[in-house]
């Protein structure tokens, strides 16, 4: 399938540290692709990096067919960013947060009207219109991150670890939303420490020290590894890696 995303040699340097070093990656539009590593494998500073919100040190991007370096509006225009952190306002409303985001947008009248329904709709939290963000389950501030981000109706989805420390109910819930949007035409690059939730990826790739050790589906991870599961598969790779260098 045609790529949206695609990365040559990118990388990304702190001073002395490489948080993100040559990384060659390739997602298909319409794919749903999880990363997945140790705390500060580069995760994030991947995704932070794709959305153009980093420069990088070296090599290239291009999202949407915009090289991020260069073309970062036009990168902006096409995706959807939600980070680690609820970024939303907690003193305004749900509605009131949408209407700020939708404002943010340029989305007015009907289509913003149409649009606020739909995803309302989609996540349930119609009855929550008027109940104040930082009164809502941290499930609920997903969401309603969520819906925030979805409002320009965006090409690509850049969430890193979206159901971090969300129960499990709205965990599944959240879920079934991503395959609502997959099922749209939606790309999502996902960052997770739910290996659970990588087994429902179409790929997964896995970051350890900034480089991109192993990249392929679930299924043929498991099946490269002999591993039972996919954490032991992880486990395995990250192990070899880390043999392979110190040698």
């Amino acid at each position: 399938m045609e790529p949206i995303i695609e990365t040559h040699g990118l990388t990304r340097r702190f001073g002395n540290l490489t948080a993100v070093d040559r990384l060659d990656l390739t997602v298909a539009a319409g794919e749903i692709f999880g990363l997945v590593g140790p705390d500060g494998a580069g995760k994030t500073t991947t995704l932070r990096l794709l959305c153009g919100l980093l420069n990088p040190s070296e090599g290239s991007a291009r999202v949407a067919g915009h090289d991020v370096a260069r073309e970062p509006q036009a990168v902006k225009d096409h995706i959807g960013y939600m980070a680690q952190r609820f970024g939303l306002y907690g003193d305004l409303t749900v509605q009131e947060n949408m209407d700020f985001y939708a404002d943010l947008f340029g989305i007015v009248g009907a289509q913003r009207t149409e649009l606020s329904g739909q995803l309302l709709r989609m996540t349930r939290m119609e009855p929550f219109c008027g109940r104040q963000a930082a009164r809502l389950s941290g499930g609920m501030k997903q969401k309603l991150a969520l819906m925030c981000t979805l409002l320009h109706r965006p090409r690509i989805l850049f969430l890193d670890e979206p159901t971090n420390g969300v129960d499990p109910v709205s965990r599944r819930d959240f879920w079934a939303i991503l395959y609502q949007l997959l099922k749209e035409g939606i790309t999502i690059l996902m960052t997770t420490a739910y290996l659970d939730e990588a087994e429902r990826c179409n790929r997964v790739g896995l970051m350890h020290r900034g480089k991109l050790i192993r990249c392929a589906t679930p299924e043929s991870l498991r099946e490269s590894t002999g591993a039972a599961n996919l954490e032991g598969a992880f486990v395995q790779t990250i192990r070899e890696a880390e043999a392979a260098e110190a040698r």
